[in-house]
């Protein structure tokens, strides 16, 4: 993002946007709607995380008036949201007089627009809610009304010529600090595990309906203790509801993060074992214990292993891959083999057999892997 051709108080706006809103708000793109300054950026897209997936705002500053407080331009989808005109108040609906990011506009206050996007965002959350609860299907009404007391839920409803009409729910799962559980924790934000839920809208109450479309979702960052792709559901029973449903699910997912934070103890034993082996380590992560780089030499042939350690380790084996310390392609990076898991291992053996083991398969291994380095030297 070249911030720098953006006017002063514009680009002091987005930048803090950017780097401290808590949402997380990525830009997509970036153009001039000037005729008089075609070379001076004003506009942008905004990626704004909702509902496990992202809306596109269109932000329009104008490079004539930099001082001026910005339109923004929601989604095709989106038509009927009009956030600041009316507000549903009790008796009816009223022209809404209350101040608000735009009423408030300050050009020289980075804030500012990091400020009206989260309040955009909180009122097209209420919208969205809205339009969820005046849909004509009384058992999606009915599921809604079980779990609304839960903090967090977003919903998001889509309909379209080309499209079944759904609502998605997003519902954030487990009140435990999963960041406080990892000693040496290096995340900067909580991590979170959401629930992704997609009703397809119907027009009759179905006793036995069937079950909604249900899938995990994770913050990126929680991989390198727990993937979620590897959570098998709770089955759904005919006739349950998702406030019967979310504290089983709950209770399986707090047990496997708590066997998940104590894998990291086995992983960091497996890798204290290696010392003995191979030597000390010449690089391990010390917070996951995820990888581990070990100095081999056969000979003369010296290389580096390194060892990529799976989140379910000793169920499942390491992968290992070779690097050698004096052979080069013609970028002048080093050659390495591809990753390597056909070798001896067994989850119930003891750590430093798994480390002989290892061992005894890099005695032969080291063979095979020069004769592929001096061949991949010969080509370049």
């Amino acid at each position: 993002m070249a911030s720098d051709c953006f006017p002063p108080f514009i680009a002091a706006q987005l930048n803090y946007l950017v780097h401290h809103c808590p949402l997380g708000v990525k830009v997509e793109n970036v153009w001039s709607g000037s005729k008089s300054y075609p070379g001076v950026l004003d506009r942008f897209t905004l990626l704004i995380p909702y509902c496990l997936d992202y809306i596109k705002w269109d932000v329009l500053y104008n490079a004539e008036f930099p001082l001026c407080a910005p339109d923004v331009i929601f989604g095709p989808e989106d038509e009927h949201f009009h956030p600041f005109w009316l507000r549903s108040k009790e008796g009816g609906n009223e022209m809404e007089g209350a101040k608000n990011s735009l009423s408030e506009w300050n050009h020289k206050d980075p804030t500012r627009l990091c400020a009206l996007i989260q309040e955009l965002r909180d009122e097209y959350t209420a919208y969205q809610r809205r339009r969820a609860g005046e849909v004509d299907d009384d058992r999606l009404t009915f599921e809604i009304s079980t779990i609304l007391s839960r903090e967090g839920i977003e919903m998001h409803m889509s309909s379209g010529l080309e499209k079944p009409e759904e609502v998605k729910l997003a519902v954030p799962l487990l009140d435990m600090n999963i960041n406080k559980m990892v000693h040496g924790c290096p995340w900067r934000h909580l991590q979170k595990i959401h629930l992704q839920v997609v009703y397809p809208v119907g027009k009759k109450y179905v006793s036995a309906a069937s079950a909604p479309r249900l899938k995990l979702v994770s913050t990126p960052e929680l991989k390198a203790l727990f993937s979620v792709d590897d959570v098998k559901l709770p089955s759904w029973v005919d006739g349950m509801c998702m406030a019967e449903y979310l504290p089983h699910l709950e209770e399986s997912l707090q047990g496997q993060i708590m066997e998940a934070v104590s894998l990291i103890d086995i992983r960091r034993h497996f890798i204290e074992t290696l010392a003995p082996v191979f030597g000390r380590p010449i690089e391990a992560d010390p917070v996951f214990c995820r990888k581990a780089t070990v100095l081999v030499a056969s000979g003369v042939f010296t290389f580096l292993v390194h060892l990529f350690i799976p989140t379910q380790f000793p169920k499942q084996q390491p992968a290992l891959m070779l690097q050698s310390s004096q052979h080069f392609n013609s970028q002048g990076a080093p050659i390495r083999s591809s990753l390597l898991t056909d070798f001896p291992w067994s989850p119930r053996w003891e750590a430093p057999q798994m480390a002989e083991r290892i061992l005894e398969f890099l005695v032969d291994e080291s063979l095979n892997f020069k004769r592929f380095c001096n061949e991949a030297q010969l080509q370049t």
